[in-house]
């Protein structure tokens, strides 16, 4: 018997692990603070009503056996995918419904969609990025390379010709650094996927939070990325199912690498190791799509929009550079007085009592820049603001 060694190669500890290890020791020694929580991108608002209801609904059904469910479809029941499609279409963006795939969440599809790919593909991912990105491929021995991300370029890297890759993984709006990609710039993405007969994983987590037509929120909006292109998305942030669990991955019939259909590698992966996502859930996350569920979810999306505004205001109050804040939950910022991003989160929680997160957790190019969240509650983030302004004022 052998173990995966590649295993050995990841960092001992997981970034938020870290976080909240040393959270719990402030607040043990100091247990009359009040510690407000700008870091984990956890969302603070319940579930809209039209979703509760749905739940409740679909329990009942559960309960009378004319309507009790067993095993679903593992690519999801046809009335989530057909509500996503619709949804869709609005973007005009047309794509069939068994394309779509549903999951319990964006994150675990990011890191299983790599079943279907050879392990000796190259994999080229940004810096700074999020975790899962890198530590999936290491888990399965891949090699990876890093695209710049910077000040220079608004932490938005366009491809390198001189970078030969297979799979590239592009987050717009970004997690960690709330940068958005143009249509230009995922066009440049999707024409050097082709020229090198690359796969682009798409991360559209966050895609709820763009407020211009100009910015694309689907990478689908660009000419020729069905074929090159696989979309992953959440409910998470959207309708805030980070307890709930739903996601999906689109992956569109052109998609066809060494004359094979990557839809049905992914069907056949899906079918084999995922028994589908609760009913209930399913159920909850239609009722996201409906009129009035719609309604209440950009209520919920504009509470955390108002936040990241009221966060990027005491930014520019302060002279701190930062990107994020307007089509993104989340405020990446240039760390006060050149600080490291470690030595800036210590002083945050041992000065002025809130946690963020620090950007070298994220990557090299992380270094000495913070990543803060909206997601926290309105008393609080205004709250952490005015203790900013005191602070560095």
């Amino acid at each position: 018997m052998n173990i995966n060694k590649n295993y050995l190669n990841l960092e001992d500890s997981y970034l938020f692990s870290n976080i909240a290890k040393k959270v719990a020791e402030f607040t043990q020694k100091n247990p009359d603070k009040k510690l407000i929580k700008l870091g984990i991108g956890d969302v603070t608002l319940p579930l809209a009503p039209a979703v509760v209801d749905a739940i409740k609904k679909a329990a009942d059904e559960m309960g009378v056996q004319n309507t009790f469910k067993g095993y679903g479809p593992e690519q999801g029941y046809a009335f989530l995918r057909e509500a996503i499609q619709s949804y869709y279409l609005k973007k005009k963006v047309s794509i069939q419904a068994d394309e779509i795939f549903i999951s319990d969440g964006a994150k675990s599809d990011l890191g299983n969609i790599l079943d279907i790919f050879s392990q000796d593909n190259m994999v080229l991912v940004p810096d700074p990025v999020y975790p899962v990105y890198v530590d999936t491929n290491i888990m399965a021995g891949r090699k990876i390379i890093y695209a710049e991300a910077n000040k220079e370029n608004g932490f938005l890297p366009l491809p390198d010709d001189k970078i030969k890759c297979d799979i590239i993984y592009i987050c717009s709006p970004n997690n960690p650094t709330g940068a958005v990609y143009t249509k230009d710039g995922l066009k440049k993405w999707v024409e050097y996927a082709h020229k090198n007969d690359a796969v682009i994983l798409f991360d559209a987590a966050y895609e709820c939070f763009i407020k211009s037509d100009e910015l694309p929120s689907s990478i689908y909006e660009i000419d020729g990325a069905k074929n090159c292109a696989i979309e992953f998305c959440s409910f998470s942030k959207t309708a805030g199912f980070t307890g709930t669990r739903c996601g999906y991955t689109v992956v569109p019939k052109e998609l066809v690498k060494q004359n094979c259909s990557l839809n049905k590698f992914w069907l056949r992966r899906q079918t084999t190791k995922f028994n589908g996502v609760p009913y209930i859930v399913q159920r909850a996350a239609q009722a996201v799509f409906s009129d009035e569920g719609q309604k209440q979810i950009k209520e919920n999306i504009e509470y955390y929009s108002q936040n990241a505004k009221i966060i990027a205001d005491t930014m520019d109050k302060l002279g701190v550079w930062y990107t994020g804040g307007k089509h993104s939950p989340y405020i990446w910022l240039k760390c006060p007085n050149d600080m490291k991003s470690w030595e800036f989160f210590d002083y945050l929680l041992n000065n002025i009592y809130v946690v963020g997160t620090p950007g070298a957790g994220f990557g090299n190019n992380g270094e000495g820049y913070f990543r803060l969240t909206s997601f926290g509650n309105r008393e609080n983030t205004v709250e952490a603001m005015q203790r900013f302004l005191k602070a560095f004022t």
